[in-house]
């Protein structure tokens, strides 16, 4: 994962009701009959585009999860940040 799709992530992230979407589905798929806001397709558009969540349709309904994948490689992207600031540790700036 490079680091523009982390931040176009991060971007989709920015919103509270996108984020609501997330913790609801990590609860597992859901119907988007399931998932009630004004402005669904737009959200899900965006989630789906920086590929958070993944989309199926079944007749015609649409049914969203999050996609495993990239979810772990986000938390792998962080989970190394934490662990390079533990290896470096503070450095003091030379300019201070």
């Amino acid at each position: 994962m490079d680091i523009m799709e982390i931040a176009n992530i991060n971007k989709a992230l920015s919103s509270p009701v996108r984020l609501q979407i997330i913790a609801m589905l990590a609860g597992g798929e859901q119907c988007a009959c399931r998932i009630p806001q004004p402005t669904l397709s737009h959200h899900m558009h965006v989630l789906c585009d920086c590929h958070l969540v993944r989309d199926r349709k079944q007749g015609r309904w649409h049914y969203y999860a999050l996609d495993e994948e990239c979810i772990r490689c986000l938390a792998s992207f962080f989970q190394e940040l934490v662990q390079r600031e533990k290896r470096e540790g503070q450095t003091p700036c030379d300019e201070c």
